[in-house]
């Protein structure tokens, strides 16, 4: 008998299938593709660069958990750092990276890996990174606690998960619950079940926090993102439906950007 698959085997494959970002690879020639995943990123999550602060990566050892498409991990690369290194928990993953450095001739080891068991000795890196990953991971909270094991002391983690009170998730609500009749149905179950891989989670601040025990100090900020602010394009066929593309034409950005700034989702 076939045991039946994990949660964790359903992520890897829900990533395998195709990397984040890479809907935007468009072009014909490989490079094009990147740059074009890479203006896509920066243009509508601009935040990244002043959240990973990637010169801060020179002569340090970084590691980033979740390479994807190798956007970030070529901005750590050019960086400078004493070493570099990568994991995915996809092969697809790992593939994007290793071809995306080849193309700029830069290097890190980038291999297949996961986060609740990273392959690291303790003490290791200066750096961790992870933008918008570990909540994908069934266990979260041992992720965390593996950065912590291979951060050496005075080292940095810079991690992004995802806010509970988001309009993100409003939005996801509205359309699975509420319209679904199942008002009494929880954002943490419709954020399971309905954005990006199985299994996604989401975390008030305080509950954030509590993922961080033995951290030396734990900074929290929350930012509305391209999804609260439906400024995406492609994307939205994350959230679907005739009424969502009808909303976002109308959606009080301003209002939400000066009266709602903590309901974002990173």
């Amino acid at each position: 008998m076939t045991a039946a698959p994990s949660l964790k085997d359903a992520v890897r494959s829900y990533w395998n299938r195709e990397s984040c970002g890479e809907i935007f690879a468009t072009g014909d020639a490989p490079r094009a593709q990147y740059e074009a995943v890479r203006e896509s990123r920066y243009r509508l999550e601009p935040y990244i660069a002043t959240f990973a602060n990637f010169v801060s990566g020179a002569n340090k050892d970084v590691l980033e958990i979740g390479v994807g498409m190798g956007t970030d991990h070529v901005e750590w690369a050019k960086a400078s750092p004493k070493s570099l290194t990568g994991i995915d928990l996809t092969p697809r993953g790992v593939e994007h990276t290793k071809t995306r450095l080849g193309l700029y001739g830069l290097s890190s080891n980038v291999q297949v890996g996961d986060a609740e068991n990273l392959p690291f000795a303790d003490n290791s890196f200066d750096i961790v990174y992870s933008f918008g990953v570990l909540h994908h991971s069934p266990d979260t909270a041992r992720a965390i606690q593996e950065v912590r094991r291979v951060l050496r002391p005075g080292g940095t983690a810079k991690i992004m998960i995802y806010n509970l009170h988001a309009l993100t998730g409003y939005i996801l609500w509205v359309r699975h619950a509420l319209l679904k009749g199942k008002p009494f149905r929880t954002l943490y179950d419709v954020y399971f079940h309905h954005l990006e891989s199985p299994g996604t989670k989401c975390y008030t601040p305080a509950q954030a926090k509590a993922l961080f025990p033995g951290y030396s100090k734990v900074d929290i900020q929350i930012q509305l993102n391209h999804g609260d602010l439906m400024l995406w394009d492609k994307t939205q066929k994350s959230h679907g439906s005739l009424v969502t593309r009808l909303l976002r034409r109308v959606w009080p950005r301003w209002f939400f950007r000066a009266f709602m700034p903590k309901h974002a989702c990173t």
